[in-house]
């Protein structure tokens, strides 16, 4: 089997598997983790880090870490890259290869990436029936908008799905979503999801967890803040806003029935008797 044909597959598993269907993504952060249990990232990174996974073995546990940026389609194509790495369990380190060589991993997870955010049923099932001469710029620019993908990616799957003939493709790639949101009018969106992308985000589960410690008076507001990458003075706010307060630490009372037994000797206080008997002072020679 192809490392295209293995992508494919792993996606529609993924999209079946968890009730996912074959409509567009939304927010992909939050489905990944509620869908797969694995923590997500959005994290400050140099700018040729797009993505990367973390294995810790001993605890059986994965982080998936993505780079903040501006543009919110490459984010969400790179989260879906990753994923496939988790899934199939690209742990093992192998050599590098030539720049003009990629490893059929990395092959694999493009297209387990590219089918798990446009699948072909999806598409088909967005388009109906066309025909090829029927695919314009404007269709281009529904499909981009619709599924949140790169136009490179929507052109792959209008042809992989027999919307687009093999010449059009290779020059619908090198068009850029903002060029197709501004001449379509949905550049408004497309400036929110660029704010969106452009922040720092915990994962949900590890936030959680540092909240309910910020209720136990364990965790700090600035531990919070330092987490989501914003001032303690909002984390306050949106805390007390929402209720969320550190709890008084119980007071507890001990009932005298459940005081240790102490057992007295009489004798021992005759002894602090005699010592108060004996004079205090110097002793004369």
């Amino acid at each position: 089997m192809t490392a295209e044909a293995e992508g494919r597959e792993a996606a529609a598993r993924f999209r079946h598997d968890h009730r996912l269907g074959v409509q567009p993504l939304g927010d992909l952060v939050s489905i990944v983790e509620q869908a797969s249990g694995i923590d997500v990232a959005v994290l400050d990174v140099g700018p040729d880090e797009h993505g990367l996974t973390m294995r810790d073995p001993a605890r059986d546990s994965v982080v998936i870490g993505v780079a903040r940026t501006n543009r919110p389609m490459r984010q969400r194509s790179t989260l879906a890259h990753e994923l496939a790495h988790v899934l199939f369990e690209d742990w093992a380190d192998e050599p590098e290869r030539s720049w003009s060589e990629r490893r059929p991993e990395e092959v694999r997870a493009d297209a387990f990436a590219r089918h798990l955010l446009i699948p072909v049923d999806g598409l088909r099932e967005f388009l109906g029936n066309r025909d090829r001469g029927d695919t314009t710029l404007v269709l281009l620019s529904q499909v981009v908008q619709r599924f949140l993908v790169s136009p490179a990616i929507a052109a792959i799957a209008l042809e992989q799905a027999g919307y687009l003939a093999e010449t059009m493709k290779a020059t619908w790639m090198t068009l850029t979503t903002p060029l197709l949101a501004s001449r379509f009018g949905w550049i408004d969106q497309y400036r929110a999801l660029e704010t969106e992308s452009d922040r720092r985000r915990a994962p949900q589960r590890l936030l959680a967890r540092a909240i309910n410690g910020y209720q136990e008076r364990v965790v700090s507001a600035q531990t919070l803040a330092t987490l989501r990458g914003v001032s303690v003075a909002t984390v306050e706010a949106e805390l007390c806003e929402a209720g969320i307060e550190p709890r008084e630490p119980p007071v507890l009372w001990t009932d005298s029935a459940d005081l240790p037994d102490v057992d007295i000797d009489p004798s021992d206080l005759d002894d602090l008797d005699d010592l108060d008997d004996e004079p205090s002072g110097t002793t004369e020679r």
